[in-house]
């Protein structure tokens, strides 16, 4: 966004030290503003002449940030509270699925244990996959391979209290088989669409896709695996559907959806999630290769004009080649880890160019160092004309352009893709 020449000043609430030193950017630290309290948003918003306000995080666009901008002739991209329920509530988004046949995974919905493992008990295939219903911090989905590890989700749900009000309700699941992979679409006021691209993502924390589940641990695009023909079937059997049943339901949607598909073997998709932003780190990866002005994008979905982008004849432009971002993570994530550590950056012309380190969980210290604070923390993006090319720009960046001993990252991003190259050779 402030590469457009539409754009001023930014200011980020709360940033890190890598938008920090952007071009026209401001941070805007959490003692100065509590996004949680929206007349301060708002307040903070007449007071800088903040024209427009994109929200990154769910949660916000849950409790219904969007709203409370928009009711005080502020633009914001992201949808409603009401329509926000599409990735805040799991029943919200299957029901809806349901009744607008949008293909997706079959499941139950319940609040009362005993009758969730007396539905289990009459199952006869697992996995099964037990989810919270609200908001988890991407942690309230349970692969249950046996009817005990099955039993056990429920009972840390809706008893154990282990997502909180999250899992006060849950969702039960058929099991779906095959690869996922991710597609985003940006929807404007007035329903208008316009498809962005494809992604995969690579949620287990080691390489081979072992470990435990994470926000991300790094992600490639375009997906293979979902082919333009594919695509343009998302468009028909899942995109139009949904926005036309989002706006029957009395909740029209305006912002990015991000639909989480699995395809089977035979090149069936079914939905296995809707995501209500960008995501993280599929994001990195589709602004690596937008060429179309993204800040001439949001004002178009804010102001209903996005079927400009058709009348134009080009649509949304994109660079051919594909690009890869690889996460760096501190040691110990997804579970305890240190804060606090020193991470040493290396200049892109003395430690190999071609990749833009994309800044998280950090923040600048008194001296100006730069130092890791979260879970998730760098994210190392490069492109090439092939996968495998950028893989390689991005972990020589990984190698030479960060020295960071307490960090570590995944070596295989990226694996499905190159090997289908490979073949292909």
């Amino acid at each position: 966004m402030a590469r457009s020449s539409q754009c001023a000043r930014i200011f980020c609430a709360p940033g890190n030290a890598g938008i920090e030193r952007e071009p026209k950017t401001s941070l805007v630290s959490k003692e100065e503003l509590d996004c949680d309290k929206h007349e301060d948003v708002v307040e903070f918003c007449n007071e800088n002449g903040v024209s427009l306000v994109v929200i990154g995080p769910e949660a916000e666009l849950v409790a219904g940030l969007a709203d409370s901008l928009r009711e005080n002739g502020i633009r914001a991209f992201g949808p409603s509270r009401k329509a926000a329920q599409l990735e805040g509530s799991k029943t919200f988004m299957k029901d809806l699925c349901d009744k607008y046949g949008i293909p997706t995974a079959g499941y139950e919905v319940f609040v009362d244990p005993e009758k969730a493992k007396a539905y289990l008990g009459r199952k006869d295939e697992f996995p099964v996959v037990v989810k919270a219903d609200g908001l988890a911090a991407g942690k309230g989905v349970v692969v249950a391979q046996t009817m005990e590890e099955a039993t056990e989700a429920v009972d840390s749900m809706l008893l154990g209290n282990r997502f909180g009000s999250a899992g006060s309700s849950i969702v039960i699941e058929d099991f779906l088989a095959g690869e996922e992979a991710s597609f985003f679409v940006i929807v404007d006021s007035k329903g208008n669409t316009q498809p962005l691209h494809s992604a995969q993502d690579h949620k287990a924390a080691y390489d081979g896709d072992r470990g435990p589940n994470t926000g991300g641990m790094g992600a490639y695009s375009p997906a293979p695996v979902l082919t333009p023909e594919m695509e343009a079937e998302v468009m028909e059997s899942v995109i139009e559907p949904l926005v036309r049943g989002l706006r029957e339901e009395g909740c029209p949607f305006q912002g990015v959806i991000f639909a989480g598909l699995m395809i089977d073997d035979e090149g069936a998709v079914k939905v296995l999630e809707f995501n209500v932003r960008f995501g993280d780190p599929e994001c990195e990866v589709l602004m690596h290769r937008l060429q179309t002005d993204l800040l001439d994008i949001i004002l178009s979905s804010c102001d209903g004009t996005l079927d400009k982008f058709d009348d134009d004849g080009e649509g949304i432009q994109w660079r051919d080649d594909p690009a890869l971002v690889v996460i760096m993570a501190a040691e110990g994530y997804p579970g305890e880890y240190d804060k606090g550590t020193v991470i040493k950056m290396i200049e892109e012309e003395e430690g190999g160019g071609g990749a833009k380190v994309f800044h998280a969980g950090t923040k600048e210290g008194e001296e100006g160092e730069t130092l890791a604070v979260g879970g998730r923390v760098l994210a190392v993006t490069a492109s090439g004309s092939t996968v495998k090319e950028a893989q390689k720009k991005a972990y020589e960046a990984v190698d030479n352009r960060i020295d960071w001993p307490q960090g570590f990252c995944r070596r295989d991003i990226g694996w499905r893709a190159v090997q289908r190259e490979e073949r292909d050779e």
